[in-house]
């Protein structure tokens, strides 16, 4: 059975799923989009990601055609006219059909577009040994400029540090701000894992870059973080340096494609005992319980 694409209010096979070339999504990056999972056949944490994409919207300028509550019937619709029980859902909306100069006022209505699909972000022996990592040259886009809050169409800078992690031979890279400090990956955010110090108590710290830092405010890592704190570590959102990366006992990524991986070396450096750690585990295993109710 051909997937099948929601377009404006249709439904079409996959393979006639079209945008008009004169769309401003297509010709300028002009809008804005969200990953979303389901699992089990309920989608993971659907209010979360429908009031992000809203607030990405806003940002831009950019008036969706639809309430939220219409907007999430529609996921819920697409993932059940594909039949799929766990299913990756990318919802994007453009900027729509307009001219070829810049000026958004020339757009009458934006386009909105349901796809339910299925992904694989990393090869699955690699949840089990964990990935390698090295700091891509390009920085992530400064928050004045284009705010990586902002879940938008334009991820040029991302993609240019993608390609060189695939020129190093590695699934993923680091990306810093423009000062130099830790912010996230071309997909995913950062998270590690200490050793208790005096103000923790006797606790693991989990620590994540914070979301003032010039990154994407990921749903997975925001489920990821009130799972931490409800198992009993300290978490912590604080600023990194690639130092803090290299030297804690276990490092991992947070994200709707990849849940959570293990990153087991970075830049060269060993982390932790070359494995993916306990905590690491723990809280993946905490996440699947979680994703089976949607979240």
């Amino acid at each position: 059975m051909s997937i099948k694409v929601w377009i404006d209010g249709k439904f079409y096979p996959k393979e006639e799923a079209k945008v008009s070339v004169y769309d401003h999504g297509l010709l300028y990056g002009d809008g804005v989009f969200e990953g979303i999972r389901a699992y089990h056949g309920k989608v993971f944490r659907l209010k979360q990601h429908v009031d992000r994409l809203y607030a990405s919207a806003k940002a831009i300028w950019l008036e969706i055609p639809m309430t939220r509550e219409q907007l999430a019937q529609q996921v819920d619709a697409c993932v059940k006219e594909n039949k799929l029980t766990e299913s990756y859902i990318r919802v994007v909306v453009t900027r729509g059909f307009g001219d070829l100069g810049l000026d958004p006022r020339k757009c009458p209505k934006p386009t909105v577009i349901v796809i339910a699909d299925t992904i694989q972000l990393y090869p699955k022996e690699l949840y089990d040994t964990g990935l390698a990592v090295v700091t891509a040259a390009t920085p992530i886009s400064h928050r004045e400029n284009l705010n990586p809050r902002i879940k938008s169409l334009n991820y040029l800078a991302h993609i240019l540090a993608k390609i060189e992690g695939i020129q190093a031979g590695v699934h993923e890279v680091i990306m810093l701000d423009h000062e130099g400090y830790v912010a996230e990956c071309s997909g995913d955010n950062i998270f590690t894992v200490t050793e208790p110090d005096k103000k923790a108590k006797g606790k693991k710290i989990v620590r994540t870059t914070p979301a003032n830092a010039g990154i994407l405010k990921g749903i997975t890592r925001d489920a990821v973080i009130e799972l931490a704190e409800d198992a009993g570590y300290d978490v912590r959102e604080e600023t990194l340096t690639r130092y803090d990366l290299y030297t804690a006992d276990e490092f991992f990524l947070t994200g709707t494609g990849a849940e959570i991986i293990s990153v087991v070396k970075a830049d060269g450096r060993v982390i932790g005992d070359g494995k993916p750690g306990p905590v690491t585990k723990d809280l993946l295993g905490r996440f699947r319980e979680l994703a089976k109710s949607g979240g």
